[in-house]
């Protein structure tokens, strides 16, 4: 600091000095950079941060004192308005690693990483009839502020361009059948109604998201879409809240839901085929203060192809697993939060056991995967046609196995118990917190504790956490304070490499692709079962099977976080200390 005040200039500094003279790095550091810089060749700011000596931030903060210029951070990139951000073209932004951030009367503020770079700026004004002021950022700031912004920039000129013409035709078109969207063979008068164009754009965009859910709701101002990839929710599109009584109504005649009534819940379904697959969607309508909130549930009916060793589990859990799934009797439940990945499981066991010698039968809601050999019943509440209603009459089908979606009531649980005492094997969820709350569980629903103990042979309970992306990978060592939320010991971890993802154009900036599942297994062993004829509290349960190896949900999470399989962020997301 002292060189400072005796008349440090850095317009008038090598890079170098101003990082010695800012107190960034130390001469010694500089100096082993430098003789680095000349072996590879590169910038010194690049070397630095090869070195893991700096930060990319730290390199533009002294960049930005050198030219004299303001320095920008990647959360104020991101935070950009997108009409603003359109007034340069995409291609323009691309080529030349800059983004725009504002505008103040006849002066354009621009983010780039060479604020030097005089071509770029004398065409950026010729193109934008602006004066342009430029700042400096960090080159993967400005990448994904481009990914993130444009995506943006481009749904807002398709829905603008959809809202252009409402004003020139009604909500919605009912010519087309009831149920059913063809979106490959649509009459083209049909498919360029500004309604019906605007749900199947949203229908598209989560097909080509890879979306489990669309989330069409209300604010004061507008219609909000977010869609839910991976587990997590994202916004991709908010258009005027005029345009809501037309989507609504188009989305409960497709579903067949009665299209008046805006008090009450309603439930529907309706299917849509594309060219890439076929779709079962399920309709919830619900009323709020701003409006109806619909969310839908897009199901794949092109068929079941995954096996148990793609969902994620440990060798030793899988042996485990699929010693129980192909005993001759008894109850296997998966125990877990909607969204899970029960049903998944559950059809990955189905999928490795079943033959031409065993008779398989499912009572599900709705049928989430469609398999070849086995026989699946979609339970219909409106017409009676419920769990309990079904289950007794399936004994008269001479069932091997039998998979009953979920364990919801007190009626179900009783069928699903003495089916598995009388020779039959039974796949069941349940809505648990773990695999010991399980037994409690259906303690409490009001299955008898020795009845409990006699039918369990497996209880498992699970979680999906998403998967670093592997395009844009990297390892750091964790913190000290990282591994004790784990409960990690520093001293025997301080070796480990963790990884995480800063954002790529492949997983859209999220750090993520895809997710894979965490287990618990409880196998109900003799010591177990005893505690469960006493009736024994849940903490006892679960001490007795940590004691006897179960390894928990965390633990689970934590053995995936060390592999680089996922993060830690995902894991105290997605699970507790126990």
């Amino acid at each position: 600091m002292a060189e400072r005040s005796g008349g440090y200039s850095p317009q008038f500094e090598r890079l170098g000095s101003i990082l010695v003279k800012e107190g960034f790095i130390t001469q010694e550091q500089l100096d082993r950079s430098l003789a680095e810089q000349k072996k590879v060749k590169k910038k010194l700011g690049d070397v630095l941060v090869d070195l893991e000596l700096l930060t990319g931030r730290k390199i533009i903060q002294a960049l930005a004192k050198q030219m004299g210029i303001a320095a920008v951070g990647d959360d104020e990139l991101l935070e950009a308005d997108e009409k603003i951000v359109s007034l340069i073209p995409e291609s323009f932004a691309r080529d030349n690693n800059l983004i725009a951030l504002r505008r103040h009367d006849n002066v354009l503020r621009v983010a780039m990483i060479d604020p030097d770079d005089i071509v770029a700026l004398d065409n950026l004004s010729k193109l934008t009839k602006l004066q342009v002021e430029p700042v400096i950022a960090t080159k993967d700031g400005i990448s994904k502020a481009i990914e993130r912004l444009y995506v943006r920039v481009r749904k807002s000129g398709e829905v603008s361009e959809l809202m252009e013409d409402l004003r020139f035709f009604g909500e919605t078109e009912e010519g087309e059948e009831e149920g059913e969207i063809d979106m490959s063979q649509m009459p083209a008068d049909l498919a360029d109604a500004p309604i019906v164009k605007l749900v199947n754009m949203m229908l598209v965009e989560a097909i080509r998201e890879r979306a489990t859910d669309i989330h069409i709701e209300t604010t004061q101002e507008s219609m909000v879409v977010r869609l839910r990839v991976d587990g997590v929710l994202r916004e991709v599109m908010a258009v005027p809240k005029s345009s809501l009584p037309g989507v609504v109504s188009r989305i409960k005649i497709l579903s067949r839901l009665n299209i008046a009534e805006h008090r009450l819940p309603q439930d529907g379904r309706f299917t849509v085929r594309s060219p890439e697959k076929d779709l079962d969607i399920r309709v919830s309508v619900l009323p709020t203060v701003f409006g109806e909130k619909i969310v839908l549930r897009l199901l794949d009916k092109t068929g079941f192809s995954m096996d148990l060793t793609q969902l994620g589990f440990e060798q030793r859990m899988l042996s485990i697993f699929r010693k129980w799934i192909v005993q001759p009797y008894g109850m296997i439940i998966i125990a877990g939060p909607t969204g899970s990945g029960k049903s998944t499981t559950m059809h990955a066991a189905l999928q490795e056991i079943k033959s031409t010698e065993i008779n398989i039968t499912t009572v599900e809601d709705p049928v989430e995967y469609q398999q070849d050999g086995i026989n699946q019943v979609q339970v219909k509440e409106k017409i009676g046609l419920t769990f309990a209603s079904t289950l007794k009459f399936i004994l008269r089908q001479d069932p091997d196995i039998l998979l009953i979606g979920e364990i919801r009531d007190a009626e179900t649980a009783d069928i699903a118990v003495k089916f598995s005492l009388t020779g039959h094997l039974v796949f069941s969820t349940l809505h648990a917190n773990d695999a010991p709350s399980t037994i409690t569980r259906l303690l409490d629903i009001g299955v008898p504790p020795f009845l409990v103990g006699s039918c369990l042979n497996l209880v498992m309970s699970q979680r999906l956490v998403r998967t670093i992306c592997p395009h844009c990978k990297e390892s750091y060592r964790p913190s000290v304070a990282e591994l004790e939320m784990l409960d990690l010991d520093p001293s025997e971890h301080k070796e480990t490499l963790f990884y995480l993802s800063k954002g790529c154009v492949h997983c859209r900036n999220t750090g993520y692709f895809g997710r894979t599942g965490i287990f618990e297994i409880l196998e109900i062993k003799q010591p177990i079962r005893r505690l469960i004829y006493d009736n024994a509290n849940l903490e006892d349960v679960r001490e007795k099977a940590l004691s006897l190896g179960m390894i928990t949900l965390r633990d689970s999470g934590i053995r995936k976080v060390i592999e680089g399989i996922t993060t830690v962020k995902e894991v105290l997301r997605s699970t507790i200390q126990e």
